[in-house]
């Protein structure tokens, strides 16, 4: 039996497969009898030494997240700074590590995790202390670097996918003496990957998103609406998908609810759809039906992908046993062997490759006229929502999902108040 605790934290927004994720991390440390401490909220229960014993779960439990959306102990949005400027945070956290034997911790997250997770790896070599550290990933923005894909994205793509379809045939149903225009807003601030998975819902030219906004690509108003009011022409409504993070020419996010900064210093974004459809009104006269699905896209574990899923667990299980294997300040990664037939496998990746870096969109996946996908972009994206992985159903018709105990461990240093 290795000596030493492992603990395992969740960050940022969740996803439909973290807890997958979860579940393989804890299920393949108990195969390896090493003890797992789960930390409350994310990094913040690390530092306030909120600590959950994973032992207390029952194996039914722990098998049970793997069809559980949510955050199953917690996330947070709570960025680290550099480890001069917050020195005395890492400190505590060294503190808290060494308090609970801790000697692997793994970090489930995007990209400011990765790098939270390689400046604690610097942290505890300076003080000469032994600690594995692992970035495991997870977004649903699917804009980490090195790895092919992100354990998350797949999930929301397929809800993106099916929704916009679904959508699609309702608006159809009704444009000739109704709705003509159809907006639908996409979660993704710099990289358009999940209104890129929206195009998937159509096959020919006249099938809805009959226009997709990137944030890749700089949004023209005028030509926006001339391509509307082109596309209502010839097809008799108009479908239209805009990533939340779109801007303008000058760098203006078209999205920008005012709301100032989160705590990862991003700009908080929100209502493109809305501001789309009163442009769409106003300016072409046309009746307008918008939608936000927002945590929508990230929550729907009842149509999650089989793909999706599968990879989510893998990640966890790899993440532990590289570092058990004491592959410090790396990432398990997803490598694409094979297009057809759809072939990956799990390799490692250093954390000072994929932190703070961001992966857009190639420009060969967008189409000339920047409203749609490509042939390229549809046999990247098309095998990631492949495959349904239901979760199972109660007699009252509703998922039976699980609720951990999260039972807290005694703690054993002074409360922090940082």
């Amino acid at each position: 039996m290795p000596s030493g605790t492992l603990l395992y934290a969740q960050s940022g927004g969740v996803t439909a497969v973290i807890n997958a994720t979860a579940s393989g991390v804890i299920s393949e440390a108990r195969a390896r009898k090493v003890k797992v401490l789960a930390a409350r909220n994310g990094i913040l229960g690390a530092l306030r030494e909120d600590l959950i014993d994973t032992g207390k779960e029952s194996a039914a439990a722990i098998r049970g997240l793997a069809h559980t959306p949510g955050g199953a102990f917690g996330s947070c949005r709570y960025k680290l700074k550099s480890l001069e400027a917050d020195r005395a945070r890492y400190e505590r956290l060294l503190e808290v590590l060494r308090a609970h034997d801790v000697r692997w911790f793994l970090y489930n997250g995007g990209n400011d995790s990765a790098d939270t997770a390689l400046k604690v790896s610097q942290l505890a070599a300076e003080f000469d202390y032994p600690l594995t550290c692992i970035g495991v990933p997870k977004t649903i923005d699917n804009d980490l670097a090195v790895t092919d894909c992100c354990p998350g994205f797949g999930s929301a793509a397929k809800y993106t996918a099916v929704s916009v379809r679904e959508a699609a045939l309702d608006v159809a149903a009704m444009a000739d003496t109704s709705t003509k225009v159809f907006v639908y807003e996409a979660m993704g601030r710099h990289a358009g990957w999940l209104a890129a998975a929206a195009g998937l819902a159509g096959q020919g030219p006249d099938d809805a998103p009959h226009i997709i906004l990137f944030p890749e690509r700089a949004y023209d108003e005028a030509v926006f609406l001339a391509q509307v009011k082109k596309v209502v022409a010839k097809v008799g409504y108009c479908v239209v998908v805009a990533s939340e993070g779109i801007q303008t020419a000058d760098g203006r996010f078209v999205a920008d609810a005012g709301g100032g900064k989160d705590s990862f210093g991003h700009t908080q974004l929100g209502g493109v759809a809305s501001y789309l459809a009163g442009k769409v009104k106003d300016e072409l006269g046309f009746k307008v039906h918008w939608t936000l699905p927002d945590y929508l896209q990230r929550s729907a574990r009842h149509i999650a992908s089989q793909t999706d899923l599968l990879q989510a667990q893998a990640v966890g299980k790899a993440a532990v046993q590289f570092a058990l294997a004491g592959r410090n300040a790396t990432m398990p990664v997803i490598r694409r062997t094979s297009d057809k037939p759809y072939r990956w496998k799990i390799e490692s990746a250093p954390l000072d490759k994929v932190a703070n870096h961001e992966k857009k969109m190639p420009a060969g996946f967008l189409r000339k006229d920047g409203f749609g996908i490509t042939a390229n972009a549809r046999r990247y994206l098309e095998p990631l929502i492949r495959g349904e992985a239901y979760p199972p159903y109660g007699r009252d018709g509703i998922p039976a999902y699980v609720t951990l105990k999260n039972v807290a461990v005694k703690k054993k240093l002074p409360g922090w108040d940082g």
